[in-house]
């Protein structure tokens, strides 16, 4: 048995359609959609996938961000983790800790088995979804950086037999090569050759069109559907052959979209409150604001009162969405108004010292998309966004096809997320998981009754500060939970 999982960064599953993604379409008629499924919190790409290769959350890998503070280290340091190179070099000064469980890749390793990864999002994505690659000789092929690429000879075979690596486009211009090239080199060499046991082949796109476009522009709707096509051409070789040959083909996205209509200033915010905030360490520095649309607050001196003052700060703020501190008991953080943020799994050492996702609404966008937000970046409102709690941002799309999933055409109601698929991979190949995995094996889609009737809970949880209310609801399947959305109010 084989596995090849796709993933269309940013997809929202609402933008599935007939006419925008025939294939995709063709695919859940040959399969089984999971409707129910989501991503993990902060909904940001190299804290997902980090997610999907390990199978469990942020608060036991340790990618808490896209980017963090890293205050294991005198003085503290700033890591941006799109960059490859300071990836490696991280997990080698550490003695292999930069992620803090085993992945995907290390435990078929161990078990004489392999995976291969072909991606055309950053570098740093790209390492991700199996950092220790070259350590073990499986392939990891990037579809424009060099640096993400290992072996050296399989690069040089792709290169000669498709044509030389691709060039990153500029921001604003979709990537339609990078998605060309993976999918060819996919089809003419990887799977002719290796037949990884596991391979990842992730689409870059529509994140970066929809951050630069809008998530339901005419060019964003346009690379999904490009996108689309290349998928196609990977469906038709598994109807033709590996379907036939044990192949089991799984559809994933790491997060979805929606649009930032109000900016605004976390660091402006809290200068007038009288912090001095900066995007980095530094001797005049007492809270360090790291960018992104999910908000990581990190005091040079997180004691509880300092966190207290730096929660009461923002939840009087309009942009400021539910808020997260280190927990005080089982529900309530240590600054009044705030959560525990092991409730939405982001405990880790990493974790900054107050977090929170800006304020969303249920506002139609002029695509006519649900779901907006107050954000904070230099560019123009009406873009996509993601990070935070809007049920939008977390709803992911979760679609397998083959023999191990015999309902064709069926759908799963049961909710899912993004850890439970390296479990049930695992499962399936019959390698032993390990017990760092906090999500589940999948066995309502794999057909066996006996195994799927877990219980399905719901639960809200509030916290408040004057004027300020906050609201988190998560599902509980069995002994997995699920983050479904987090809102707040004044």
């Amino acid at each position: 048995m084989h596995f090849v999982i796709v993933s269309f960064d940013g997809l929202r599953p609402d933008l599935i359609s007939p006419e925008l993604t025939p294939n995709l379409c063709r695919l859940q008629s040959l399969g089984i959609t999971l409707s129910k499924h989501r991503t993990i919190y902060p909904s940001e790409t190299r804290s997902a996938f980090p997610s999907l290769v390990t199978g469990t959350t942020a608060s036991s890998h340790g990618m808490v961000g896209n980017q963090y503070v890293d205050r294991s280290v005198t003085p503290p340091r700033f890591i941006d983790t799109s960059d490859a190179v300071l990836l490696r070099k991280l997990d080698v000064e550490s003695g292999g800790r930069l992620m803090s469980v085993p992945t995907l890749g290390e435990i078929l390793a161990r078990a004489g088995r392999n995976l291969a990864v072909l991606a055309t999002n950053t570098a740093g994505t790209t390492r991700f979804f199996h950092h220790k690659a070259e350590d073990f000789g499986h392939v990891r092929l990037s579809g424009h950086f060099r640096e993400a690429c290992t072996p050296e000879d399989v690069l040089a075979e792709a290169e000669a037999l498709v044509c030389p690596l691709p060039p990153e486009p500029p921001d604003f211009q979709p990537d339609t090569a990078g998605q060309d090239w993976i999918t060819s080199v996919f089809l003419d060499l990887i799977w002719p050759k290796y037949q990884p046991d596991v391979t990842i082949l992730s689409y870059g796109e529509p994140d970066s069109t929809s951050h630069f476009h809008g998530t339901g522009s005419e060019v964003t709707r346009g690379i999904i559907a490009h996108c689309d096509r290349q998928f196609g051409r990977m469906l038709d070789w598994w109807e033709a052959e590996g379907r036939a040959g044990g192949v089991q083909i799984i559809a994933v996205s790491d997060h979805g979209h929606i649009t930032g209509h109000t900016r605004a200033s976390v660091i402006d915010s809290l200068r007038e409150a009288g912090f001095r905030p900066g995007r980095a360490p530094a001797a005049y520095v007492d809270v360090v604001v790291v960018p992104g649309q999910v908000g990581a607050l990190n005091l040079m001196e997180p004691t509880e009162r300092h966190v207290a003052r730096l929660v009461a700060t923002i939840t009087e703020q309009p942009w400021c969405g539910p808020v997260f501190t280190r927990a005080r008991n089982e529900v309530d953080g240590i600054g009044p108004g705030s959560l525990g943020n092991h409730l939405v799994f982001g405990d880790h050492a990493r974790a900054p010292d107050v977090s929170f996702s800006f304020r969303a609404d249920d506002g139609v966008d002029p695509f006519g998309l649900g779901g907006g937000t107050f954000y904070d970046n230099d560019r123009r409102n009406g873009l996509g966004v993601h990070g935070g709690l809007h049920p939008k941002e977390i709803s992911a799309v979760g679609i397998a096809a083959g023999t191990a999933f015999p309902a064709a055409g069926s759908i799963s109601a049961v909710p899912s997320g993004i850890c439970d698929f390296a479990p049930t991979v695992l499962h399936l190949l019959e390698i032993g998981r390990p017990y760092t995995m906090s999500g589940r094996v999948l066995h309502e889609v794999l057909w066996d009754p006996e195994r799927a009737n877990a219980a399905i809970n719901h639960e809200s949880l509030e916290a408040k500060l004057g004027r300020f209310r906050q609201v988190l609801r998560r599902v509980h399947v069995g002994d997995a939970t699920y983050v479904e959305s987090g809102a707040a109010e004044s």
